[in-house]
């Protein structure tokens, strides 16, 4: 499945195409996720998410696989398991980068496959819970890149707050319900 989402940035082009490629740095700010390891481009870790009674922790690797300075643009391959369970998750993330007046706007594609367990929610709830992840982990870039413009310390490892199920899920469903009535009154997508 494709999602796809952006966020806008108030920091020059080439200050965050340098902070989006510190993924040490910037893992924190996705809820849920802890590296475990970093061995060049390439990233070990697990990502954890509860939806209701459901809790499940996926460890896996992520890579590098493309950077193109001219399209500012960075592209990453991950693929885990479930640690207690038969899921498999594999996706490729597409960021680019693109000036937005005094700001960057950032377009994130995720191509995300799910087995086992994740894959019984529908899809549209899985793009309205990464839709909640991603507004979450846009405004934590945002102030992370205003901690390193200031020479302040990155988030501390393991400093992520965990994806909680009420409160995502809430983010969601409401996500879902102004769809579905914008659909049902002629309005386009919120």
């Amino acid at each position: 499945m494709l999602i796809e989402s952006e966020f806008e940035v108030a920091a020059p082009l080439e200050q965050v195409w340098k902070h989006m490629q510190d993924v040490p740095r910037i893992a924190p700010c996705l809820p849920g996720a802890e590296l475990t390891d970093v061995n060049g481009d390439v990233y070990k870790g697990r990502v954890t998410t509860k939806m209701g009674p459901v809790k499940m922790q996926f460890a896996g690797t992520a890579q590098i696989v493309e950077r193109n300075e001219s399209a500012k643009r960075i592209v990453m391959d991950a693929s885990g398991s479930e640690e207690k369970g038969k899921g498999q998750a594999t996706m490729k993330v597409t960021s680019t980068m693109v000036p937005a007046g005094s700001g960057t706007r950032v377009k994130v594609t995720q191509d995300l496959q799910l087995s086992g367990a994740a894959a019984q929610f529908g899809r549209g709830m899985v793009q309205d819970v990464t839709s909640v992840i991603m507004r979450s982990f846009a405004k934590c870039i945002a102030d992370d890149i205003g901690r390193a413009h200031r020479g302040e310390a990155p988030l501390a490892r393991g400093a992520a707050v965990p994806v909680k199920g009420f409160s995502i899920g809430m983010q969601a469903m409401m996500t879902a319900l102004k769809r579905f009535f914008g659909g049902l009154f002629g309005r386009g997508k919120s």
